[in-house]
């Protein structure tokens, strides 16, 4: 790659702007609060294009000025168009541990260059759209603050040159989801999705770096594989894939394992399921921020993750088919579950749920560019939509609900026609952006063929994402024909609804035009087409792994018939329009009559129910992970924290130290009669303690000169001790057997032996003492020629 100097600029102007108005917005008025943030994201947005593509000569107005990627493209193609192209540049090393070593280091190649122009483009209009939207929020400061680190933690995920840079803005975006979501935190109901958004995530970014650990556990040392750098990822899957397609668990391939841990994380920050819950309940933020999740950030990450790991994914057609069912499941129950919902933005969020499953199955079959395809313009009728949603809501002082609408259209012109233009691009009207980027995945599914995948396994991915696509056309429209047609349903409500201010329609009009044209540079072959309009595909080739050939040579597009393609076109466009058909016969002039007796009786009210309910996907979740894990964390806190910690070790030595220092103070006050008491009474207790006796014993044991008896006169008793025996069994000491060790022949020893003890301190030493202290035992005497351990020990 090419080394240039500007990149860190990109990611860089945001983050100054979040930190101006973190620490300093207090200070300083509004108008110089989103002055700051939206410039900061306007010249990141003129930076990226210089970049990307160039600029014009201000002094010269026609001469034209490539930029870096530019002339690394044009200088790729006078070379043979052999190998890659993009720039990079080394800012410093981050870590380096043995031969493990990670760069911060950032690359742009024609991937990134995509994202890198939506991210900075759609978030600078949904910047400027806030100064209106927000115009009265208290936390002004803090919310452009936010605003903007959360597009320069998405611009560090996307020019990341390896996975852990990548990582950085991976949990940079999460981390700003959550703050954002939760902006009101004054609602409890808002806080709880913000910490839903934040939890969910942290699932799939622990399956994340599992990923990326088994991933560097299966590079290491390959061509600087250790760093996990992409450039070097790429390598291995094209100089030695043996690295990936390696026998590691259950038979599979190390990328299946490490492919599917990583989609696990892109399934939390691109809500697919079963990680998707989070996004419906993010709505609770500001609109503006729906805008940036939905559209330019977080939610796209995971599509982009798997499009740059393609080297990686492409060696597992168990990875990638798992990828694909799951794009397509969620993408069909997630337009389902919009079908009865009644909120304006939730509508939407379930839209964005479902176009995601679309990209995923895209990426899934190997369709890179269609899915990047998607994801970009998806980006301007999404972004679109939420704006509008939000010009909807300010013009009806905030509320959301679709049910007391109707007959805006008379009340919002601008964000009425805007609107109407965006649900066309989404239903797959023809050659709305959204027609073509919908229709080169559709292409794909239908030619998927991988490896150990059923024949079927490609038609059966177009059948549920077509109708996916019904569910699309007729839900979307539903929700237009609700907003805006029929007669005003909510005089008591909002008497007099209106229009947004120019800073907020003015980027609805943007997109709209956007949503409009954007799919031409991106046309099928078997339309007539001037050569810019099949830029998209080749340009992208350069970033991702071809799956298809076409004329013996590897492709990153499939390879259909015209008739094919033409039949797979007409029957995506039939269906949209008849998407859009049945919602104008069911809602083109308000709630329908039909809709209502339909849904009071089975099976129809049981359909709406789970529509309505989100297929109870939340309560299941409640019952057999959330209150289990309540229950274990409850008992934990009572037991470990509460008793263990808080009572036994931290109250309890807290009650051992006062008690004893109570106790203390008795004898500690000063009074000099107490201090000699204590004295005497502590030498006496010290006399006792060391002079006590304990109970004295005797052991034997059989030695080649008979059996030995040891005496044991117990702790407390002097050296001098006397010590005499009775080994005839009469009850008296023998005379002359004393002393603490004697051996006795086996014939001069009775069953029952006795020991006496006496202490000179209790008797006169020289003469017969007081008393003796006897320990009298059963003496076992083995027979002749019996093993000679068998006398060891002894029994009393």
């Amino acid at each position: 790659m090419t080394t240039i100097n500007l990149l860190w600029v990109v990611p860089f102007l945001p983050l100054l702007g979040a930190f101006l108005n973190l620490v300093f917005g207090k200070r300083l008025s509004r108008g110089t609060v989103h002055f700051v943030a939206v410039a900061a994201v306007a010249a990141s947005f003129f930076t990226a294009f210089y970049l990307c593509v160039g600029y014009w000569n201000p002094a010269h107005p026609l001469d034209w000025q490539e930029g870096p990627l530019w002339r690394a493209y044009l200088a790729w193609k006078q070379g043979g168009k052999v190998g890659a192209f993009g720039v990079s540049e080394h800012l410093w090393t981050w870590i380096q541990v043995g031969d493990f070593r990670v760069d911060m280091k950032l690359a742009l190649d024609p991937l990134s260059s995509v994202m890198l122009l939506v991210v900075t483009f759609c978030s600078t209009l949904i910047h400027i759209y806030s100064t209106g939207y927000m115009e009265h929020e208290p936390r002004y400061a803090a919310y452009f603050g936010y605003l903007n680190l959360f597009t320069g933690a998405m611009l560090i995920l996307v020019l990341g040159a390896s996975l852990p840079v990548m990582f950085i803005g991976w949990e940079g975006v999460g981390l700003c989801s959550y703050l954002l979501i939760g902006f009101w935190f004054e609602n409890e109901a808002y806080a709880t999705a913000g910490r839903k958004a934040f939890v969910v995530n942290r699932i799939g970014d622990f399956a994340f770096l599992l990923g990326m650990f088994l991933l560097w556990w299966a590079t290491k040392g390959q061509d600087g594989g250790a760093s996990l750098d992409f450039a070097a990822i790429r390598h291995v899957g094209e100089a030695t894939p043996i690295y990936y397609e390696q026998t590691f668990w259950f038979r599979e391939h190390l990328a299946a394992i490490a492919g599917v841990l990583l989609f696990i994380g892109a399934c939390g920050k691109s809500a697919q399921i079963p990680l998707y819950v989070w996004l419906p309940d993010a709505m609770a933020g500001p609109t503006p921020v729906s805008a940036l999740i939905h559209a330019a950030t977080m939610v796209t990450a995971g599509v982009y993750m798997v499009a740059r790991l393609s080297f990686l994914f492409a060696a597992s057609t168990t990875a990638m088919g798992v990828i694909a069912v799951i794009g397509a499941c969620t993408a069909l129950a997630a337009a389902f579950m919009a079908f009865a919902q009644t909120d304006l933005k939730k509508v939407l969020a379930y839209s964005t749920v479902s176009q995601l499953g679309f990209m995923f199955v895209g990426v899934g079959t190997g369709n890179w560019t269609g899915a990047i395809f998607h994801l970009m313009t998806h980006a301007f009728f999404k972004a679109g939509l939420f704006l509008g949603a939000g010009s909807v809501m300010h013009g009806m002082d905030g509320s959301g609900d679709i049910r007391i609408m109707g007959g805006l259209k008379k009340y919002l012109p601008i964000t009425r026609i805007t609107f109407l233009v965006y649900c066309l691009a989404i239903a797959g009207f023809p050659l709305t952006a959204g027609f073509f980027s919908k229709d080169s995945i559709l292409a794909g599914a239908w030619a998927a063929h991988g490896d150990g995948w059923p024949a079927f396994f490609g038609k059966m991915l177009w059948s549920m994402l077509i109708v996916a696509a019904l569910g699309t056309a007729f839900y979307m429209w539903r929700l237009y024909f609700l907003v805006f047609e029929g007669e005003y349903r909510g005089k008591d409500q909002v008497a007099h609804p209106h229009e947004s201010p120019i800073n907020m329609t003015g980027p609805l009009m943007v997109l709209a035009v956007l949503a409009l044209v954007a799919g031409f540079i991106g046309v099928p072959h078997v339309f007539p087409h001037a050569n810019f309009m099949t830029f998209f595909p080749e340009w992208l080739s350069h970033s991702v792994k071809p799956m298809w050939s076409e004329d013996g040579h590897a492709s990153v597009l499939p390879h259909l018939s015209k008739a094919v393609e033409w039949g797979l076109m007409g029957v995506a466009t039939l269906v949209g329009l008849l998407g859009i058909g049945l919602a104008y016969a069911l809602y083109g002039k308000g709630p329908s009559p039909w809709v209502e007796r339909f849904t009071a009786s089975e099976p129809g009210r049981g359909l709406y129910e789970a529509s309505k309910n989100k297929l109870w996907v939340d309560e299941v979740y409640e019952a057999i992970l959330i209150r289990p894990f309540r229950a274990l964390a409850r008992g934990t806190f009572e037991i470990i924290d509460r008793f263990m910690i808080d009572t036994v070790v931290v109250n309890g030595s807290a009650f051992v130290v006062k008690t004893f220092s109570r106790i203390a103070s008795w004898f500690q006050n000063g009074q000099v009669q107490r201090y000699l008491v204590g004295v005497v009474v502590g030498a006496a207790a010290i006399f006792l303690w060391t002079s006590r006796a304990e109970h004295p014993t005797f052991k034997y044991r059989w030695t080649a000169d008979g059996i030995e008896f040891r005496a044991e006169p117990g702790h407390g008793l002097r050296r001098d001790a006397r010590v005499a025996w009775d080994f005839d069994g009469d009850g008296a000491p023998d005379p002359g057997e004393t002393g603490r060790q004697v051996t006795k022949k086996v014939g001069e020893v009775g069953r029952r032996v006795t020991m006496f003890v006496a202490d000179p301190v209790f008797g006169d030493k020289q003469s017969k003492p007081p008393s003796w202290r006897k320990v009298t035992r059963n003496v076992v005497v083995p027979s002749e020629g019996r093993d000679a351990a068998a006398a060891q020990g002894g029994q009393p």
